[in-house]
């Protein structure tokens, strides 16, 4: 039970699931930002409740505190260009994580995007030539929902958890910030 200025309310189920969708209406919905676009409600990410906590610390501080690290970071990097390119920059800053970690985009076993549209995850899957069942395995921000603040952390726990449920090594996260930047992460679970 959650208690709010109006009330109690009682939360039993994902806010952002869209039971009830009807695709015949979806063709029909109106564009969000400019007449004539193709970015709408039904391939826009709803902004959702999140939080998340980390715990990052060196390999010392962690055998010295008995924790058993679920995954090292390999490399990360952030990428800018013109916020009105800002759905392919998280593809720029991978192509700079992964070189960073000597690796190919063919070596990573499974890649979170963080996608406020429908339109990031194809653009950064194109660029980086991933497969589509390598990325998003459980379902992007269009999808699970956008916990603004909270997002960076939500894919790199989603992504942790699929690499351990697929058997998965590498993984890489990317997420872009709206205004024409992206950072990317490339992390190796531990065995």
């Amino acid at each position: 039970e959650v208690k709010s200025r109006r009330g109690a309310a009682t939360v039993d189920r994902d806010e952002a699931l869209a039971l009830g969708v009807q695709p015949d209406k979806v063709r029909g919905m109106r564009p969000a930002f400019e007449k004539g676009g193709t970015i709408t409600a039904a391939n826009a990410s709803p902004l959702s409740d999140g939080a998340a906590a980390l715990v990052l610390s060196s390999r010392a501080f962690a055998e010295h505190a008995g924790l058993k690290p679920l995954a090292v970071i390999r490399s990360y990097a952030d990428f800018e260009q013109e916020p009105q390119w800002f759905t392919t920059a998280p593809a720029a800053a991978a192509e700079k994580a992964l070189k960073a970690a000597g690796l190919a985009p063919s070596a990573v076993d499974f890649c979170e995007i963080n996608e406020a549209f429908s339109v990031v995850d194809i653009v950064n899957r194109q660029a980086l030539s991933l497969k589509a069942g390598k990325v998003n395995v459980h379902g992007g921000a269009v999808a699970l929902g956008h916990p603004i603040g909270a997002s960076g952390a939500r894919i790199l726990v989603t992504l942790l958890s699929v690499l351990q449920q697929h058997g998965g090594r590498t993984g890489l996260a990317a997420i872009c910030n709206g205004g024409g930047g992206a950072t990317a992460l490339v992390v190796q679970r531990e065995e």
